[in-house]
């Protein structure tokens, strides 16, 4: 097949293919031709002869190929292709749209409408890159996620298809038999433990991956109510006021004998199936599944003073939050106050405005839902201790919401996204990158405003303006937001283990390490 720039050398994928590197699972696959089976490059099956090798670099362009997945190392559990997933190039925004199901009812001319391109440019751009037109991106992800959810669950046929994203449980045996050579059922295997309403499933990324620091930052910053966080797990309420549910997110336990699998558990409680595919995705981006983190490494290493944090915590994701609307709010009552301030504020505020839970969910320490723009647009802030220009900022959030003037749409670029925000009262350039960084889980996302990041990027005590910090940072692109994860990290450790003066002066900062 003709190169890509979406695929490593040959050179480097067969030397990782033979090493089993688990750094390059998702960044390419290995597909042989005697078998017409593609693999993960950490496939622990005998490794085939170079001859009868073609790498493709994605799953979609080897099944494009004709080729069916392993078996064995399972490629519905490699992590996405961290270039591709993320960012400000079209291929990038088309396919985070199409993982948030852009393509599930709507044809291909409505997501390049979106993107403002022609639909047959929109085609080419993604044969080109990826090996594979948008529609067999979609159709991939559909069956890849169907199979998983056959493998790992016990969730019937006729659940698994609607999750997937099928309207018709032929058409979905249909596919999944032209695809695979086989019928949905021959994936089932002959047992499985089921506890309740609780669906569990495997989560891949690529090592190293440091949980313990990302359950560290949202440890800090969770709401009573909503979500708990400790050593180990981090749980919350989803769903609606007429469908609530919970999960939990933990490391994936290893089995006696056997090292734990590079992957994240994901333990659902009254998920519907219809939003199945869309709760996977969120998990994936607020843990920042689909990093990278040897190609990010590598950028931003060239930086000397990023450099040493870099190698100190290889595996530093960026913590996104669960919902959008939540991350502005919590924003903008972040603003200039501490972490635990601006926790305590928010937890009032979603305290009296968050629809309250059913009884049974106070077993798991939950009482209500975030709220949502609807109530907070003409609510009554009277007592929670937020300054007026606070809730006239919050209200008009709410309201720009619902009228559209802002959104979430993973179509728009970086600027595009912070020109519209910044367009809103009481919404400047710090808060629109911040919300970008967690709401988004944009990679480039730098709010330049940022006290700690003008005083800690500096190693002489001094403090660099926005515009000095912005223009050191132009060598960090496109991966900005993990440069300001790291000095926010690195910011915090200083904090914690400065002594405590005795007194003080109140200096107001923004709600970053």
């Amino acid at each position: 097949m003709s190169s890509s720039p979406a695929l490593p050398d040959s050179a480097t994928c067969e030397q990782a293919r033979l090493s089993r590197d688990a750094r390059f699972d998702g960044v390419f696959f290995t597909a042989v031709r005697t078998t017409g089976i593609y693999c993960r490059p950490v496939c622990p099956a005998p490794a085939p002869k170079a001859g009868n090798v073609v790498y493709y670099p994605n799953a979609a362009a080897a099944e494009a190929a004709g080729f069916r997945p392993c078996l064995r190392c399972r490629p519905e559990l490699s992590p996405g292709d961290g270039h591709w997933h993320r960012g400000d190039h079209l291929v990038a925004r088309a396919l985070a749209l199409i993982d948030a199901g852009a393509l599930d009812a709507a044809p291909l001319s409505a997501l390049a409408a979106r993107l403002h391109i022609g639909e047959r440019q929109l085609r080419r751009l993604f044969v080109e890159r990826l090996g594979a037109a948008p529609i067999g991106v979609h159709g991939t992800r559909r069956l890849l996620f169907a199979k998983q959810l056959l493998s790992e669950t016990a969730l019937p046929v006729t659940e698994v298809a609607l999750a997937a994203g099928f309207n018709s449980v032929r058409r979905f045996n249909a596919v999944f038999q032209n695809a695979y050579r086989m019928p949905p059922r021959d994936l089932r295997r002959t047992s499985r433990e089921v506890t309740g309403d609780a669906l569990t499933l495997r989560l891949g990324y690529r090592p190293p991956f440091d949980l313990s620091t990302m359950l560290d930052f949202l440890r800090g910053r969770a709401l009573p109510g909503i979500e708990q966080v400790d050593d180990v797990a981090y749980t919350r309420v989803i769903g609606t006021a007429q469908a609530p549910g919970w999960l939990r997110v933990d490391a994936w336990p290893s089995t006696r004998g056997e090292t734990a699998p590079a992957a994240l558990r994901l333990q659902l409680h009254g998920c519907p199936p219809a939003r199945l595919q869309d709760t996977v995705q969120r998990v994936r981006r607020m843990f920042d599944l689909d990093a990278d983190p040897h190609a990010i490494a590598t950028h931003l290493s060239h930086d000397a003073r990023l450099a040493p944090l870099l190698h100190a915590r290889p595996g530093l994701r960026l913590p996104s939050g669960w919902d959008g609307f939540e991350i502005a709010v919590r924003a903008v009552i972040g603003q200039q106050v501490s972490v635990a301030a601006a926790r305590t504020l928010t937890a009032r505020l979603s305290q009296r405005f968050g629809v309250a839970l059913p009884e049974a969910f106070a077993a798991q320490g939950f009482a209500h839902l975030f709220p949502t723009p609807e109530a907070l647009v003409e609510g009554d802030f009277d007592g929670l201790g937020l300054i007026g220009s606070r809730i006239a900022t919050i209200r008009g959030i709410a309201a720009a919401l619902l009228e559209g003037r802002v959104d979430f749409d993973r179509a728009r670029t970086l600027d595009d996204f912070v020109a519209r925000w910044t367009a809103l009262p009481g919404i400047g350039p710090w808060t629109a990158h911040y919300i970008a960084l967690r709401a988004l889980g944009h990679p480039d996302a730098f709010p330049a405003e940022d006290l700690v990041l003008q005083k800690t990027l500096p190693t002489d005590r001094t403090r660099l303006s926005a515009r000095a910090l912005r223009a050191h940072a132009e060598a960090w692109r496109p991966w900005r937001g993990y440069a300001v994860f790291h000095l926010w990290r690195e910011a915090s450790a200083i904090a914690r283990s400065a002594p405590t003066p005795r007194t003080r002066t109140r200096i107001p900062r923004n709600p970053s390490p």
